[in-house]
């Protein structure tokens, strides 16, 4: 793909590609408490619109990765934009519960294509260390959207209804399809495959997952995820039963998200003087750190909020040195499948995520120890991965 020299204008506008879809996931989190009352629904069936959105958003993924391979980039990008566009429409018309989780559902798969696409042009546009650097920058801004984009949406609904969240997706949809029409690089990737159906597309998974590295750097990734969706989905238990009320509980949980920004920021300097290998060891570091004080705080009796909240700032900072280069490695092993390699990263790192909220309920928390537990087992999972991945590096 002949594309031009990366400039402001282009990187702004593939982080805004990158970030369009959490914002569609997380914007409406806040509305979400008063639907069952607005749509005389039990908050189960209220879920399911997050469900359905995720499901989508996750799954979508593995088509527009290979069809972005063959077909190019954009196409793929701007009929996802459009079709997250008629969803936030739809949502914000929608009668009932039923609509609402339909408009969802078109929601999440057109917002796939942003996420899976724009890692793909990463790799298609930037090289060695200035690809790590560039997905650093897709790091913080991934870090600041889901708080960002809470409070944003708190402060709509209030103000105008929860419709309004809606309206504002279907506008940034279509201000985002015009950037994606006119600023982003047309026709097909370097080293794109030849045409021939789905058996190709098919082939290109069994490519990536005959390859060993690409396996272990995409178990880094989903182990982050894990740890941080843990962490999401037991700190409100444990800063219950710490007293913190829910109005304040955002408050600690952006520990994580604002440090995950710091390590972004310090990756995209660091690169220039470390190796990647560097990086991702100190990014270990700082995240096996970080929860083992908040083991043996709370091993110690110190149940405070504070006592949950300050060491996890160090596995903040650690996932942000963690996530740029081993996001580098995923697209950038085979880079005749990088968007195949983008979608199965981002499916496993939103199935994995999924499935680390969901044990947090399986176990009790009276504290801290439990979930710092739980963080750690996946933690360490990542680290062994990591172990794994340099040895078979080394072999090569």
């Amino acid at each position: 793909m002949k594309s031009p020299a990366p400039s402001g204008w282009l990187i702004a506008n593939l982080i805004s590609q990158l970030a369009f879809g959490l914002l569609a996931m997380t914007i409406c989190l806040p509305s979400m408490q008063d639907w069952p009352a607005t749509f005389g629904a039990s908050q189960a069936a209220v879920q399911l619109t997050l469900s359905g959105f995720i499901a989508a958003y996750g799954g979508l993924q593995l088509v527009y990765g290979p069809l972005s391979d063959r077909f190019g980039r954009r196409p793929l990008l701007l009929f996802g934009l459009a079709l997250a566009l008629a969803g936030s429409v739809l949502a914000a018309l929608a009668p009932n519960l039923a609509v609402l989780t339909l408009a969802r559902v078109l929601q999440g798969a057109g917002s796939a294509a942003g996420m899976v696409v724009g890692r793909a042009m990463v790799q298609d546009l930037f090289i060695g260390s200035e690809r790590t650097r560039m997905m650093a920058f897709v790091g913080m801004t991934m870090g600041v959207c889901p708080p960002l984009a809470t409070l944003v949406g708190g402060q709509l609904h209030v103000r105008f209804g929860w419709q309004a969240n809606f309206v504002l997706m279907a506008v940034l949809a279509g201000v985002l399809l015009v950037a994606g029409w006119r600023g982003l690089p047309a026709g097909r990737p370097r080293h794109a495959p030849g045409q021939g159906g789905w058996r190709p597309l098919v082939a290109g998974y069994r490519r990536l997952l005959r390859e060993p590295a690409y396996l272990l750097y995409v178990a880094i990734l989903s182990s982050t995820t894990a740890t941080f969706y843990t962490f999401l989905g037991g700190a409100p238990i444990v800063l219950k039963a710490y007293g913190v009320t829910p109005e304040h509980i955002g408050w600690y949980i952006m520990c994580i998200p604002i440090a995950y920004i710091f390590g972004n920021l310090w990756t995209s300097r660091a690169i220039h003087a470390r190796s990647d290998r560097r990086i991702m060891g100190l990014g270990q570091a700082w995240t096996l750190t970080g929860l083992l004080l908040v083991l043996v705080l709370g091993l110690a009796g110190a149940h405070t909020p504070l006592a949950l909240a300050l060491p996890l700032v160090l596995l903040g900072i650690g996932h942000g040195l963690l996530a740029p280069p081993t996001l580098s490695g995923t697209v950038g092993l085979v880079p005749a499948l990088a968007g195949s390699a983008a979608a199965v990263g981002g499916l496993l790192q939103q199935f994995s995520g999924a499935f680390g909220s969901f044990v947090v309920g399986l176990v009790p928390h009276d504290g801290q120890v439990s979930l710092a537990v739980l963080m750690l087992a996946w933690a360490v999972t990542g680290l062994l991965a990591q172990l794994l991945l340099f040895r078979v590096v080394m072999r090569r």
